[in-house]
């Protein structure tokens, strides 16, 4: 069953991005960014495979999955924004943001200031939401979008780079691994579970 599971998840994104190319990786990192759990350690270095077989380049994958980034979280600002802490309290229980995420990511934004914007997308999890501070702050949206552009362009470099060296070196890994399109939905799957696990023991503590 589980065998099943990664299988399908691997080749929907596969097929996103093999049918749609690079605006499939925008589109992808676009959702993700959105506060949707699809998460970016499954899609980039599927990307960053396609790079060793030829397909695609690292520099561009990094640079589509930073705009798709950047496209995904300016709904996230302006719902911070507009409708204030409430409004992102009451959207991000849909996409599993907990009110808990919410009060470290505004402690952190209060304690760095817009620097937290590039940090925060260098790391996982945290990087889902931290465009909702950042839009109840009223952070200049230059400011927003260079800095979401920037460590979002060197979270996807740097997965890409991952999946394209063990494309490079699949002869040699795969007397371990039968299948790669599996090891990696694996992963981003046991991502998946632990954020959801996440959210809900956070919702539980409260």
């Amino acid at each position: 069953m589980l065998e099943k599971l990664l299988a399908v998840v691997a080749s929907w994104i596969i097929g996103v991005i093999s049918s749609m190319g690079y605006g499939g990786i925008v589109l992808l990192m676009a959702i993700e960014s959105a506060c949707i759990p699809l998460p970016s350690e499954i899609i980039m270095p599927f990307a960053g495979f396609l790079v060793s077989k030829g397909e695609m380049t690292l520099w561009g994958i990094a640079l589509a999955g930073a705009i798709g980034c950047v496209v995904g979280s300016i709904p996230a600002y302006y719902i911070g924004m507009l409708g204030g802490r409430p409004l992102a309290e009451k959207f991000g229980k849909y996409v599993l943001i907990s009110n808990k995420d919410l009060d470290m990511a505004d402690r952190w934004f209060a304690q760095h200031g817009d620097i937290i914007i590039f940090i925060g997308r260098l790391l996982p999890a945290v990087r889902s939401f931290i465009a909702f501070p950042a839009g109840v702050a009223r952070m200049a949206m230059t400011k927003f979008v260079v800095y979401t552009f920037l460590g979002s362009f060197i979270w996807c470099w740097a997965l890409g780079y991952v999946g394209m060296k063990a494309g490079e070196h699949w002869e040699d890994l795969k007397v371990y691994f039968h299948h790669s399109h599996y090891v990696i939905a694996a992963l981003g799957l046991a991502f998946v579970a632990w954020y959801v696990h996440r959210h809900f023991k956070n919702e539980h503590e409260r």
